[in-house]
């Protein structure tokens, strides 16, 4: 991307006679000193691609190239893609690594009025990475922080995997002993929702085989280097997808893992049960039924048809 210079434009001669040329670059240094001192002070937490160059935001653009200083987990990624847009800021590494350390010194500058951008290795701050902490003690010393949303693996393989999206829970990255795993994964096995993990490449087979076993026969997709030149969706039941990486070498590069939802479930009866039994004496039978339906998720002629029998006074059995 080409940056324009920050150099002073005073000494330009015009190329025009009436001197337009001279005073419009007069302007424009005018309007870049402008934006950079226009920026408050706090933490922007900016996101930053996740495998094209080309995907982030002017806003992010604008706030990289004029804050104070770029607080970055691993400053070689990050100079990479600073590089490639033509921006020179100084860096400071923030990672688990220092984290307990480093951050007492980032909030003092927060507090003097620096403008630090938070970057993660790819994709928004705060997803699996450890700027959690940071934005928690900047909230709570009362500093601005700032959102610059963008780019993020998570929703990048939901909105392509063709999954259910109106529902979705992202559970980070399983424990890297099948034992434990396989314990994680059975309290997930009733999410009512589609889930979203992050894997890596070296375990994913024996990881696929795992919810396989437990999460049983449910559509999904693995997104494998999302954006970028090898970007790979592979899409199918998780025990035909598990075979496939079983028989196959390893796969290179970032994993997404979405897994579908459970199918629907028989309703809890006793959940219901107990509910109807407190509303319907202060309810009548058909705004209770729909209450208790959507507080339970249940079909309301389900629902209908047990506080009809809860209530066992020959009301009209039509559903709702």
């Amino acid at each position: 991307m080409a940056v324009e210079s920050d150099e002073p434009t005073r000494d330009r001669k015009p190329s025009a006679p009436d001197g337009k040329s001279s005073a419009g670059a007069q302007t424009n240094a005018k309007s870049r000193s402008d934006i950079a001192t226009s920026l408050a002070p706090g933490l922007y937490v900016t996101a930053t691609p996740i495998g094209n160059a080309s995907d982030i935001t002017l806003r992010a653009l604008n706030v990289l190239k004029h804050c104070d200083a770029i607080v970055a987990e691993d400053t070689r990624v990050t100079s990479r893609l600073l590089a490639i847009h033509g921006i020179s800021r100084p860096l400071l590494v923030y990672n688990d690594h220092n984290g307990q350390a480093m951050r007492p010194k980032l909030l003092e500058r927060l507090k003097e009025g620096a403008r630090l951008a938070l970057v993660s290795d790819a994709g928004t701050p705060l997803i699996s990475d450890p700027g959690h902490k940071l934005v928690k003690a900047a909230l709570a010393d009362g500093i601005a922080v700032h959102p610059l949303p963008g780019a993020s693996a998570v929703l990048t393989a939901l909105i392509v995997s063709g999954l259910p999206s109106e529902k979705f829970f992202f559970a980070g990255f399983l424990p890297a002993k099948s034992a434990e795993r396989r314990t994680a994964l059975e309290a997930f096995r009733a999410t009512p929702a589609t889930l979203i993990f992050f894997d890596s490449a070296q375990r994913l087979s024996e990881t696929l085989a795992d919810m396989a076993d437990i999460l049983g026969e449910r559509e999904a997709a693995i997104a494998r280097e999302l954006t970028k030149l090898h970007e790979e969706i592979r899409r199918g039941s998780l025990p035909d997808l598990a075979i496939f990486y079983r028989d196959s070498p390893p796969p290179r590069g970032e994993i997404t893992l979405v897994i579908g939802p459970p199918a629907e479930s028989q309703p809890d009866t006793q959940r219901i049960d107990t509910i109807l039994a407190q509303i319907l004496p202060f309810m009548p039978l058909k705004p209770a039924s729909a209450l208790v339906a959507d507080l339970t998720g249940a079909s309301r002629r389900d629902v209908y048809n047990r506080a009809l029998a809860l209530k066992g006074d020959g009301e009209d059995d039509r559903g709702p």
